[in-house]
C-alpha cells in the first residue's frame, strides 16, 4: 500500500515537470525541493520499519544515481532538471515497488538491478530512440530520399533562415566559421544557441548569396516526457533494457 502512495505522490510532480519542460524547456528547482520535502514521511517511515537494510539501499541508490547522472550532466548529454528528478526518485523509491492489484503483481518483470531510478532512466533512453527514427523518416520524405547530411537527419531538420525568428527551442547543429578562406559550417556537439545576433548574421550571409536559404537545426527535446513515461513503464513493466537484453540473448 505504501508503494502505491509513493507512486501517486510522484505523479503530479512529474506531470507538472513535463508541462513546464514543454513550455519553457526549464523546470524550477523549487519543484524538486517541494517533492523531496513532501516525501520525507515515506523515507522516515521506511527507515523506522526496515532500519539498516533500507538505509543502506537508500544511500546506495541515491549515491549511484547522483554519480551517474552527474557524469551525464558534465558531458552535456543531460539537463539539470532531468538529473534532479532522477535523484529525488532514487530517494523516494530506492528499490522497485511491489504492487498487488487484483491478484496481479507489478512490475511484471523483476529487474536484475534493483535500482528504480536507474530503471526509469534506462526506459527513458529506450523510449527516446523513436525520436531520431522519426526525424530520419521526416527528413528522407522531405528530401525525397536524398542523404544530403547522413548523420544530421537523425538529430535535426532543415529550416528556412528567414523563419528562424519565429522558431522556439531549437539550436544550430553547426557553428559558423567565417575567415579569409571563406565561410564554412562545423558540427558542434550539443548544438549552438540561437540569439538575435546569430540570426541576423545568417540572414545577412543568405541575402548576399554566401550560404543557402536553409540551415540545419536540432530541436530541444523536453526529456522530462520520456522520464515520466519511463517512470510508468518501470512501475508496471520493469526494466526494458534488461528484458531486451534477455530477448536478444535467448531468442535463438
Amino acid at each position: 500500500m505504501l508503494d502505491i502512495l509513493k507512486i501517486l505522490f510522484c505523479i503530479p510532480f512529474l506531470f507538472y515537470s513535463c508541462y513546464s519542460d514543454i513550455r519553457t524547456r526549464r523546470v524550477s528547482n523549487d519543484l524538486w525541493l517541494i517533492m523531496l520535502f513532501g516525501s520525507s514521511f515515506f523515507v522516515l517511515y521506511d527507515i523506522s520499519v526496515y532500519r539498516t537494510s533500507y538505509l543502506l539501499h537508500l544511500i546506495f541508490s541515491a549515491g549511484f544515481t547522483f554519480g551517474f547522472v552527474y557524469i551525464l550532466f558534465q558531458l552535456g548529454t543531460f539537463g539539470g532538471a532531468d538529473a534532479k528528478s532522477l535523484i529525488v526518485l532514487s530517494i523516494i523509491l530506492p528499490a522497485y515497488p511491489d504492487i498487488n492489484v487484483l491478484g496481479s503483481i507489478f512490475p511484471l518483470n523483476r529487474p536484475l538491478i534493483d535500482l528504480f531510478a536507474f530503471g526509469v532512466l534506462g526506459n527513458a533512453v529506450l523510449l527516446t530512440i523513436t525520436v531520431p527514427i522519426t526525424l530520419a523518416l521526416y527528413n528522407l520524405i522531405k528530401m525525397h530520399g536524398s542523404l544530403e547530411e547522413p548523420l544530421f537527419i537523425f538529430i535535426g531538420y532543415k529550416t528556412k533562415i528567414s523563419k528562424l525568428d519565429s522558431k522556439k527551442h531549437i539550436k544550430l547543429i553547426q557553428d559558423i566559421e567565417n575567415n579569409e578562406k571563406g565561410i564554412r559550417f562545423i558540427f558542434k556537439r550539443g548544438g549552438r544557441e540561437l540569439d538575435e545576433g546569430i540570426i541576423q548574421e545568417l540572414k545577412g550571409l543568405a541575402k548576399k548569396g554566401l550560404i543557402g536559404d536553409y540551415i540545419w537545426v536540432t530541436p530541444g527535446l523536453p526529456f522530462m516526457i520520456p522520464i515520466t513515461l519511463g517512470f510508468f513503464v518501470a512501475v508496471f513493466y520493469g526494466d526494458m533494457i534488461t528484458e531486451l537484453t534477455k530477448f536478444l540473448l535467448y531468442s535463438n
